[in-house]
């Protein structure tokens, strides 16, 4: 089942922000098989559609369109329900979701395999109303409950209240967008808050336009970007962007291209900062703060924070404090505070290591068989459940044409021999997850095939 929930609050409680930031209802909102839909187009679906949800007070937003994802989103939200938005579509994921959430039901383009207990299957088309006035939700309202990627463990559920959603889109739109209207081009599901900050808040709460697909194969990215005008703004993985680079097709423009969910080497961004002759943004952040810190990573190491943000260094972690938190946050992050609003990030306190009394990371070991000529992607990781003691390493390695022992011969050569990990298996790919992501339990099901 789920741990506990983190609950976020909203820094203007009481008032009713509106669902778009911005007014103009003739804008182009979204992209969607090559035409454009205005603001005032997309309004009227989601007043449609609020009036055939069934009652309930929580619906699990499985959606995978991108434009029918943020219809479905806002259109409960205006209900006045919660979007559970859970890590994985696995039909037990999904099962234990509505059985966690007493009442709730399935929300999706079409019916379950297998049927869920309580299913509402969007309508193949529905009479946008005409005409209605723009949505206001209560800053105080849960629009969304988010689950974590399981990766270190058990799924977390984190509260998200639509005034909270709304401070931290003003950051990142301060960051991303604050002189253009950029058309956002994600390879991310909207359902992970990534994706969700950037393909589905951000052109909410900015002039932002978003490209409905998601584009996952470099060509499809490339033809992506060309359907959209610039600017042009590239939200994507580290995992993506180095597929993108090794394929390297031509691409328009960029005004930017926008990373997170893993570490991004410099070297990586750098390539890509080459290639493309753009910017290259990581993102720091976390399902239960949002973004909360940017960097050019091919520039610096250091991450800046965004303005507001304040971070209180803890022997076991980093305390995150944000005008629109209602309690302060744990991060398992490990930092080093700097002048001017900076920081250096030292790893996660569950990713250091101590073996024989030597320490290292599961990052930089990670990091070092990267490294290593031949290696396509590779993850290094504990057997026995958590990192700090432990006796046992394993990694699972994508390399066409190198052995198992090449690799660990490689390998033997930068790190201690005692962090050396055994087994290491060569795979065809690792057990990535859509945001690139990798569940621990997907990972020792791979080690074991």
């Amino acid at each position: 089942m789920f741990a506990a929930v983190q609950r976020e609050g909203a820094p203007i409680s009481g008032r009713l922000p509106s669902l778009l930031a911005d007014a103009d209802t003739q804008r182009t909102f979204a992209w969607r098989n090559g035409a454009p839909i205005s603001a005032g187009a997309f309004i009227g679906e989601v007043h449609a559609l609020a009036q055939l949800l069934p009652t309930a007070q929580y619906a699990v937003n499985l959606c995978e369109d991108r434009y029918r994802f943020i219809v479905a989103f806002c259109a409960v939200a205006l209900a006045g329900q919660t979007n559970l938005l859970p890590s994985s579509r696995a039909p037990q994921a999904i099962a234990e979701t509505l059985h966690a959430y007493s009442g709730s039901y399935a929300l999706s383009e079409r019916a379950l395999q297998p049927a869920a207990t309580r299913e509402f299957v969007l309508p193949q088309e529905f009479a946008a109303s005409p005409g209605v006035s723009m949505p206001l939700i209560g800053a105080d309202h849960v629009v969304a409950i988010a689950f974590t990627s399981g990766s270190t463990g058990q799924p977390k559920a984190n509260v998200k209240t639509w005034g909270a959603f709304c401070a931290s889109s003003a950051l990142n739109a301060r960051v991303l967008c604050a002189d253009s209207a950029p058309g956002i081009i994600a390879t991310v599901p909207p359902q992970h808050m990534y994706g969700l900050e950037l393909s589905v808040l951000l052109p909410l709460r900015s002039r932002a336009t978003i490209y409905t697909g998601q584009p996952f194969f470099p060509a499809d990215i490339a033809r992506a970007l060309h359907e959209v005008a610039a600017p042009r703004l590239l939200v994507t993985t580290p995992v993506h962007l180095r597929a993108l680079l090794r394929a390297a097709p031509d691409l328009p423009p960029l005004d930017a291209i926008v990373s997170a969910t893993a570490p991004l080497d410099a070297a990586l961004a750098e390539a890509a900062e080459r290639r493309y002759a753009t910017r290259v943004i990581e993102l720091f952040g976390s399902t239960e703060t949002c973004v909360i810190a940017h960097r050019r990573t091919a520039l610096d190491e250091p991450w800046q924070l965004y303005p507001d943000i304040a971070l209180h260094p803890q022997p076991d972690g980093t305390m995150v404090q944000a005008p629109y938190f209602t309690a302060p946050t744990l991060l398992q992050d490990v930092v080093e505070l700097l002048p001017e609003r900076r920081f250096r990030l030292c790893g996660r306190n569950s990713d250091l290591l101590e073996i024989a009394g030597k320490r290292a990371s599961l990052g930089d070991l990670t990091r070092r068989l990267l490294m290593i000529s031949g290696v396509e992607d590779g993850v290094v990781f504990c057997l026995d459940g958590e990192a700090g003691t432990v006796n046992r390493l394993a990694a699972l390695v994508v390399a066409p044409g190198l052995r198992e022992a090449d690799v660990l011969a490689a390998l033997r050569a930068s790190i201690d021999p005692v962090f050396l990990p055994r087994p290491l298996r060569c795979v065809d790919k690792l057990p990535r997850n859509a945001t690139g992501k990798l569940p621990r339990a997907a990972l020792l099901a791979a080690l074991g095939s």
